[in-house]
């Protein structure tokens, strides 16, 4: 089973970006999303943005995760 979720960008320096996920940063690479910036949403799988989704998909997202008690995703969105 693999897991991919929405984090939002809040600093990106070529390739490698750090992104925020319910308070948690983290950085990763964004090669494969190439028009991804600052405050956009990508989803993150194992370390590499997969792709990137609008704020409202997002927040749905990150939503369902919350109601499903994933934690720290709660305040998220």
């Amino acid at each position: 089973m693999c897991l991919a979720l929405p984090a939002r960008i809040v600093r990106r320096d070529g390739d490698s970006a750090v992104v925020d996920l319910g308070g948690v940063h983290k950085e990763i690479s964004v090669a494969l999303t190439p028009d991804a910036g600052v405050g956009d949403y990508v989803i993150v799988h194992v370390g590499y943005a997969i792709g990137q989704l609008d704020a409202e998909e997002a927040a749905r997202t990150l939503a369902l995760f919350a109601e499903a008690g994933a934690g720290p995703l709660e305040d998220a969105a």
